[in-house]
């Protein structure tokens, strides 16, 4: 995360030198101070992995978009059609992540998608309790909220 900050620092002094306040501008400063903090990683143990990271980050953009479209059309078809498909369910999804911070990033993300909401963690902090509007593959919808889990902590350790 110091790293990204280091990142959006640059990106601002970057826009600030240059006199031009544009996104485009800002975006430009942000890919040119990635670069330099990537090329400064191998001397700084605190910038390590960030180049990795932020690749990353993109992905799981473009990955939750897909999630969230995917998502959307099948809630949207279940309203719109007469016969209603839906199954609700709670179900316990056992998580590896530790920090309080990756546990709500993933409840976060989890909640944010159509047809899921994350209910509670459990005391020990080792399963996410969730609710789904369609529940009729368990072991389906579990692997579909590993694979979340999974790109989230990519970015985050």
């Amino acid at each position: 995360m110091i790293a990204f900050f280091w990142n959006i620092l640059l990106a601002l002094a970057w826009t600030a030198l240059s006199g031009s306040f544009t996104g485009l501008n800002f975006t430009f400063g942000f890919v040119l101070g990635y670069v330099a903090l990537s090329l400064m990683q191998r001397e700084l143990p605190l910038l390590q992995g960030y180049a990795q990271r932020v690749p990353r980050f993109f992905l799981f953009l473009v990955f939750f978009a897909k999630e969230l479209i995917k998502a959307n059309v099948k809630v949207a078809f279940d309203v719109l059609t007469p016969p209603w498909h839906m199954q609700p369910g709670v179900v316990a999804l056992p998580i590896t992540a530790k920090t309080d911070l990756e546990i709500t990033m993933l409840a976060n993300f989890i909640s944010l998608t159509p047809g899921t909401l994350s209910l509670d963690v459990s005391n020990d902090r080792r399963v996410l309790y969730i609710h789904a509007m369609f529940l009729n593959d368990e072991e389906a919808l579990l692997e579909e909220l590993k694979e979340i889990e999974r790109r989230i902590l990519e970015i985050m350790r």
